[in-house]
């Protein structure tokens, strides 16, 4: 066995790299990466040539030896020089469903083997809960020129099945269920969940709460523009001001 899988571990850590990262560099699966430092598998002579020359390393010297620090730092001018014993701050990765893994994902999503391959993201959240990010595709949610638009990524919190229904009306979810991933909001009446679009032209969806596969309630959003604040604000600020009109007449 050679060294290849300690020494690409330990370059990722001078050059602060995550796994996903150091994966991208180089076309490989995250969890392919994984089974190379953990030894599990040997890579194929094309990427041990295109880490070695990524890196400016000899190749006998990747699989052969294991490199210290120092002898990293001397391959490559912008490596950086964290110590072997420096503890990086890792924020917890969150699976994130794309339009290209969607359909997949509405039956392989307990499958934790997929779950792996998923695209991430790292945010500074509670590691004790469980997370999936969406990205959305259509135009479901959105009014007036409001509201989430393709492209847009939304963060969930996984619900447990016993608290679905005491979710508030409104809350905002994106679910699996009928071999369909929908975002919507949530409405509960007696044993059924209403999924609504903000879009008036699109019609509710009603399933049995038992019927719900998956569901994660929205956390976090990232939205791809820069939303309109100043208009949005201006809205409200008539709305209150018309308000304020009609309590006037009424103590007239």
């Amino acid at each position: 066995m050679s060294f290849f899988g300690k020494n690409i571990k330990k370059i990722r850590s001078v050059k602060g790299l995550s796994q996903q990262a150091f994966a991208e560099l180089f076309d490989l699966k995250r969890g392919t990466l994984g089974a190379y430092e953990e030894g599990r598998s040997e890579p194929k002579i094309e990427t041990i040539i295109k880490i070695a020359n990524y890196f400016s390393i000899q190749i006998d010297a990747l699989l052969t030896n294991e490199l210290t620090v120092n002898e990293l730092l001397k391959f490559k001018g912008d490596l950086t020089t964290y110590a072997e014993d420096v503890k990086r701050e890792q924020f917890p990765l969150i699976p994130c469903i794309t339009d290209n893994t969607s359909s997949e994902y509405v039956t392989l999503f307990d499958k934790e083997n997929f779950i792996k391959e998923l695209p991430t993201i790292q945010l500074p959240i509670n590691p004790a809960k469980e997370f999936r990010g969406y990205t959305v595709s259509n135009l479901e949610m959105t009014s007036h020129d409001n509201g989430f638009y393709p492209k847009d990524i939304v963060i969930g919190e996984k619900v447990p099945s016993q608290v679905i229904k005491k979710l508030n009306n409104g809350t905002l979810v994106f679910v699996v269920v009928d071999d369909k991933l929908i975002f919507r909001r949530l409405y509960i009446t007696k044993n059924s969940a209403v999924l609504r679009a903000d879009h008036k032209n699109i019609e509710d969806e009603e399933f049995p709460v038992a019927d719900i596969k998956e569901m994660w309630r929205v956390r976090y959003v990232f939205c791809k523009r820069i939303p309109e604040f100043a208009d949005q604000m201006q809205d409200k600020l008539l709305m209150i001001e018309q308000e304020l009109m009609k309590m006037k007449d009424k103590l007239k």
